[in-house]
C-alpha cells in the first residue's frame, strides 16, 4: 500500500530534507505547507493518508491545526522530544510524535499501521 502524506513546517530547508528522506523510503509525499491556511487547503484537496504537522508553525500552532484537520490521521513533529510535549499530544487528536531527528519512513508507517482499519 503507497502511503501519501501532506508535509507541514515553516521551515523549507526541513520541507525539502524530509520529503527527499520519505520519499526515498516509499512514503509518497503528496504535497507542502508552511502555515494552517495552506495545509487546510492542501488537505481538502489532496486528502492524504496522514499529515506530518510541525507543533511549532512559526506564529501558529501546530495542534490547532492537528484539531482542524481531522479526520485525517496527524502525526505532531518537532526538533524537541517528545517529552516535552507530552502533555498536549495525548490531549490532541494526534495518533503519535515523531522528533525530526526520528522521522522516518518506516516510523511513519508504523504509526499509521497502528489506527483501527488499517
Amino acid at each position: 500500500m503507497t502511503l501519501r502524506c501532506l508535509l507541514v513546517d515553516d521551515n523549507d530547508h526541513f520541507l525539502a530534507a524530509a520529503r527527499d528522506l520519505l520519499e526515498r523510503e516509499g512514503v509518497v509525499v503528496a504535497g507542502m505547507a508552511s502555515d494552517i491556511a495552506g495545509a487546510l487547503g492542501r488537505a481538502g484537496e489532496l486528502v492524504p493518508d496522514v499529515a506530518l504537522v510541525d507543533i511549532n508553525l512559526g506564529g501558529e500552532n501546530g495542534f490547532e491545526l492537528a484539531r482542524r484537520l481531522a479526520p485525517t490521521p496527524v502525526i505532531m513533529i518537532s526538533t524537541h522530544s517528545g517529552d516535552d510535549y507530552a502533555d498536549l499530544i495525548s490531549d490532541s487528536p494526534a495518533i503519535g510524535f515523531l522528533s525530526k531527528i526520528e522521522l522516518s519512513g518506516s516510523a511513519v508507517r508504523s504509526l499509521v499501521s497502528a489506527l483501527p482499519g488499517r
